[in-house]
């Protein structure tokens, strides 16, 4: 349970050129578990705040470009040790910003670190020079810094979104300046902040504020590169901005992700069960790669949907984060709630069943968080807001199909491609999932169980722009330059 200690109030401030930098004002962060608890304070960053970061992470780079990989990397590894020496301080003030359980923000810091790690690893073969001999003389492939990038992460994952940006960019030579969300503000910065203890002055930028900022991040000239995970709408506009001066973009958008049950998936196999419940409903169904609409063929249909029940109602437990018990938290904002409500209320009025799932630990703190009790959506038609709009939220809609080639269509019809995932024998669902518009496929898992870091992440179509994790994750952050040295510096064809 919430302790003292952990009722003190966090203030952090914006972080520039080495030095927290006050603001004529502040907003307050509440804790969605009891909105009327101030967890801390985070600042209103100006515009004219936001400059300076950009011009210092600008003046940083002219020196910062020039270290070696090795020095980058042997700073990274230092931060990564402070972030898991403090990693319990950091754990429960992102439970108390955020509302996930203890276990979940745990898992966030466990993914970031495998990311960090795994960058370092792999950043010297990843930006290999590249020397080939030929006919024609020697050409020469070298990944180069590509500047200074504002990185603009969510509220969801907002520790693991913005080291999966810092690792790779910093690695890769460039400096950055970062813009957490106003909805969890306050680890995301804290955690930069130690990174930022490990590197010179200017490398590491904070910066928070409203779309003022936003707009200065997106707009600035001295700017090469964003970095965006978030919603499709939002990045539309900051293409929009960002079209004056031909940015380099990486956005990692919505997702409708699907999951989808083969007539030879085995309903009675009790742990695939919990993994899609989990895949449903970890981090109260707010992550980007969830599955969030549910397809079982019709053969199997009805005794999936009881199986499916009997697996929530035993793994889905509501309360305080901080209770060992808990495994779904509260919604993290009102305004998400209430979309949401909106998704599950209109489906009811359309026709659908709503039924609730798991057990509510303790209804008086329920009743007064930004808490919603996870729902099974079923009856629904494959065309209802709930299927084709992106709940991030813990609803889900489970519909009937009746043979792949529907199916398959319902899958690809979406706007979204982040990931999705086939669940039946092996060489059964390979064959359905070759023919899916999606980023990532998995097989018998979905969502964070299935996420592997070592391979690019990212989506098709309104999905996003460019892959994240991997070797491709680190090389994003650079820009290739071909050298050419001619053997023959004359060419046949131009006369003398």
């Amino acid at each position: 349970m919430t302790t003292q200690a952990d009722q003190e109030k966090i203030i952090v401030e914006a972080f520039i050129n080495g030095q927290n930098v006050k603001s004529l004002s502040q907003l307050a962060k509440e804790n969605p578990t009891n909105p009327s608890e101030i967890v801390g304070y985070f600042p209103v960053t100006t515009r004219e705040q936001a400059v300076e970061a950009i011009e210092a992470a600008a003046g940083a780079f002219k020196t910062w470009k020039q270290t070696s990989v090795d020095e980058r990397i042997m700073m990274m590894r230092k931060a990564i040790e402070k972030i898991r020496a403090a990693e319990n301080e950091i754990v429960h003030l992102l439970s108390r910003e955020h509302g996930k359980p203890l276990y979940d923000a745990h898992g966030e810091i466990y993914v970031s670190l495998m990311w960090m790690e795994f960058a370092c690893n792999e950043v010297t073969s990843a930006l290999q020079e590249e020397i080939k001999t030929h006919e024609n003389g020697k050409t020469i492939l070298s990944y180069d810094p590509i500047g200074v990038v504002a990185a603009i992460s969510p509220w969801n994952y907002p520790i693991a979104l913005s080291t999966i940006k810092i690792a790779p960019a910093l690695l890769a030579g460039n400096t950055i300046v970062l813009k957490p969300s106003p909805f969890a503000p306050l680890a995301a910065a804290k955690v930069a902040e130690i990174i930022a203890s490990e590197f010179p002055a200017g490398v590491i930028n904070v910066v928070h504020g409203d779309a003022d900022v936003g707009v200065e991040l997106t707009t600035n000239p001295h700017v090469t590169k964003i970095a965006f995970t978030g919603g499709t709408a939002t990045a539309k506009h900051i293409i929009r901005a960002a079209s004056e001066t031909i940015k380099d973009m990486t956005l990692e958008l919505g997702g409708n992700d699907a999951a989808i049950f083969l007539a030879s998936f085995d309903v009675h196999d009790e742990r695939a069960m919990r993994r899609i419940v989990i895949s449903n409903f970890l981090t109260t169904g707010q992550i980007c790669m969830i599955a969030k609409r549910v397809y079982v063929h019709r053969s199997i249909y009805d005794e999936f949907v009881e199986k499916y029940i009997e697996a929530a109602n035993r793994w889905i437990r509501i309360g305080d984060p901080f209770d060992s018990n808990t495994t779904v938290g509260p919604v993290n904002n009102l305004k998400q709630k209430n979309v949401v409500l909106g998704l599950v209320e209109d489906a009811q009025k359309r026709g659908a069943k709503v039924i609730p799932l798991g057990q509510i630990l303790d209804q008086k703190l329920f009743d007064q968080g930004y808490f919603l009790q996870p729902t099974l959506v079923l009856d629904c038609d494959v065309h209802d807001p709930i299927v084709v709009e992106e709940q991030f939220g813990p609803t889900v809609p489970i519909l009937p199909f009746d043979d792949e080639e529907q199916v398959i269509q319902l899958h690809n019809e979406s706007i979204y491609g982040l990931t999705s995932s086939v669940w039946g024998t092996e060489d059964d669902a390979i064959s359905v999932a070759r023919q899916l518009e999606a980023g990532t496929t998995m097989i018998n898992t979905a969502a964070v169980q299935g996420l592997d870091v070592r391979f690019p992440f990212g989506g098709f179509k309104q999905s996003g722009i460019g892959r994240e994790y991997g070797a491709e994750g680190i090389r994003t952050y650079t820009e290739k330059h071909v050298i050419n040295v001619p053997k023959t510096l004359d060419l046949p064809y131009i006369p003398e």
